[in-house]
């Protein structure tokens, strides 16, 4: 079974992309695990410090290797957006594949030092362990927004600077970097989000020797999330659409099972809800590179 990190490779020269789905629960990994094997790529299933803090760190990892052991398919785990050295630590001790550390709210220098702190941790381990690091708020919330989240800025000026970009990766010895390119976490109620600065992504991609990893896609265009690709993203991560679509298919499921008390008869339809989300992002982001001009729509 190939790593993590020669997936992410494979990826890059076929310029796709990782699909990484949060979970919070049994049925949406179960969603994501069957969606990946029917189309046949590898997928990352990542927690945030809350998702984790619900599922259990540890119960997490048990999880996510009991499908990768038993259906033989490469389903990875990633620590989504720790905020401290010590859930970096909590998660690379636990068993995960690959951990985030968030330090865009932090001055550069701090992000550097603690971002740092996190890779040596992790080459320390034993363990082909991914690092990403962040550089550039796009804000902390997977939900349907009315409004621009507070303290994110999108115009050119704001984004992750290419030589900012550069020295982060060169004084901390990251894997991945994810930037701020015009992306936000969440999505806009009633549209799509303002488009992503796809020259600022092929600028930073040129300025630094790693892969991109793409945040808060759900709320972007399918032609702007390719073109991003193109340029040079192999990650792309996605959370408020299935989040969203989890709740409505519990909604679905409780309204014709109204009478039934019994779990596994009414999470069929979040399930299934889920499972239809992330097979439609997998066959988009895994997609041939066709002219990007012709596809259209929001992911």
């Amino acid at each position: 079974m190939p790593t993590l990190r020669e997936c992410i490779a494979d990826a890059a020269r076929a310029k796709r992309a990782l699909g990484h789905f949060n979970f919070s629960n049994l049925e949406t990994l179960r969603a994501i695990v069957s969606a990946a094997r029917a189309a046949g790529v590898p997928v990352i299933a990542g927690l945030s410090e809350g998702e984790r803090a619900f599922v259990g760190v540890r119960q997490a990892v048990a999880l996510v290797r009991s499908f990768r052991e038993e259906y033989g398919h490469p389903v990875f785990l990633n620590a989504d957006h720790s905020y401290s050295f010590e859930k970096v630590k909590e998660a690379i001790d636990a068993g995960f594949d690959a951990v985030i550390f968030d330090g865009a709210q932090m001055s550069f220098d701090e992000n550097v030092n603690i971002t740092k702190q996190c890779v040596a941790y992790a080459r320390a381990s034993g363990r082909d362990i991914i690092v990403e690091g962040e550089l550039g708020f796009i804000g902390t919330a997977s939900q349907v927004l009315k409004k621009i989240p507070d303290g994110v800025k999108i115009s050119s000026d704001f984004l992750t600077a290419p030589e900012d970009a550069a020295r982060f990766v060169r004084e901390t010895g990251v894997d991945l970097l994810a930037p701020a390119v015009g992306n936000m976490h969440g999505m806009l109620e009633g549209g799509v989000d303002p488009a992503l600065d796809i020259a600022k992504v092929r600028a930073i991609r040129a300025a630094t020797p790693v892969t991109l990893v793409l945040h808060g896609a759900s709320g972007n265009s399918a032609s702007d999330i390719r073109a991003a690709i193109v340029e040079g993203v192999s990650i792309v991560h996605i959370n408020t659409e299935l989040r969203a679509a989890y709740k409505a298919g519990l909604v679905r499921g409780l309204e014709a099972n109204q009478d039934d008390l019994a779990p596994y008869k009414y999470l069929k339809e979040p399930f299934r809800a889920v499972e239809k989300v992330v097979a439609e992002k997998l066959a988009f982001l895994h997609a041939p590179d066709v002219d990007r001009r012709q596809t259209s729509g929001a992911l």
